[in-house]
């Protein structure tokens, strides 16, 4: 690791200060900006920790009601604390769901809202200083093109970056339709709907997000979503915990008489940022909540893949992954 600069800031507005300095990088739980720069991945002059930012304003580490059943998740709020709580259970079963099927208990208690949705990607390349990542060195290249590359993306992927988007809780709030709350260098606090927070890599994989250097999360909105009571996420991984995902659906459901009113559908482990499927959404929407009706559903939302030789079996793990997540909701 590399020698840094460290301040604890006292509020926002300072935290906003020394945030936007060069180089500087936002220290919460700690549990993925730590281990990069112990890789010498991030290699930070200036930590600011933030953690200390609830004593000034407790909201951004709390669950907080807002008007017709939505909910706001401070950016601060722990994991462990979110997927317990008793609302988000009830409200959004596949939020609960997401954070209590990701990392390990330890690391549910320190690690973030804000910060498991800035999660950089498991990509074995990307941590390793010693091969070329256009994420980490754009223009370099990318190894995992012709390397090991099982369990990177099959959909949103480029000539320049195969890497797989890794959190489990930033599938949830695609399908859910969620709101980012961000304060800028100036202040100035701004929206950003879900879908549009991260970017797809294209040119430029080393730009995941589309915040602003210096940019703090402060929460993130829950909307009133009555029929996400209805919902699941189903991650499928090579072993039973703490393990990444090599396929998974987040779904919510509302079906009456037999018939499916309206529909959300997003994968996590085979696309390059949280997948929603807005295809899969519309072929399940008036149609029997049936086998076949998923089957296509699940046909639609695979079908912009792009698999190499290594993880072409995900294309059909994601889509037996999909069916299942529908049918247990269904029921």
């Amino acid at each position: 690791m590399r020698a840094f600069e460290y301040v604890a800031a006292a509020d926002v507005n300072a935290a906003l200060r020394s945030g936007s300095t060069a180089d500087a990088r936002y220290l919460a739980g700690g549990t993925n900006l730590v281990d990069l720069m112990k890789l010498d991945v991030e290699r930070p002059s200036l930590v600011v920790d933030v953690t200390h930012l609830a004593s000034a304003d407790p909201s951004l580490a709390q669950i907080t009601e807002l008007p017709g059943g939505a909910l706001r998740l401070g950016g601060l709020a722990h994991m462990s604390d979110v997927a317990w709580d008793a609302r988000v259970r009830d409200r959004y079963p596949f939020v609960s769901q997401s954070l209590l099927l990701a990392a390990s208990g330890q690391l549910r208690n320190m690690a973030t809202m804000g910060g498991n949705i800035l999660q950089r990607t498991r990509c074995p390349y990307f941590r390793d200083t010693a091969t070329p990542c256009n994420k980490r060195e754009p223009g370099s290249g990318c190894s995992a093109l012709h390397g090991v590359h099982r369990t990177h993306a099959v959909l949103g992927t480029s000539e320049h970056c195969i890497a797989t988007h890794p959190s489990d809780f930033a599938v949830a709030l695609a399908a859910l339709d969620a709101t980012v709350r961000v304060r800028g260098e100036n202040g100035a606090e701004r929206t950003i709907p879900f879908t549009r927070f991260h970017v797809l890599p294209d040119a430029h994989p080393e730009r995941e997000t589309v915040l602003e250097h210096g940019d703090l999360i402060t929460a993130i909105d829950l909307p009133a979503l009555p029929f996400a009571r209805h919902s699941l996420y189903l991650k499928v991984r090579d072993r039973a915990s703490y393990a990444f995902a090599l396929a998974s659906a987040a779904v919510a459901l509302d079906v009456e008489n037999g018939t499916i009113r309206n529909a959300r559908v997003a994968l996590g482990g085979v696309a390059t940022k949280p997948w929603r499927s807005p295809e899969a959404e519309h072929a399940l929407v008036g149609r029997p909540a049936t086998q076949a009706t998923f089957a296509a559903a699940a046909n639609a939302a695979l079908a912009g893949a792009q698999p190499r030789e290594q993880n072409a079996f995900k294309v059909e793990l994601a889509k037996r992954t999909l069916v299942r997540a529908l049918t247990e909701v269904a029921a």
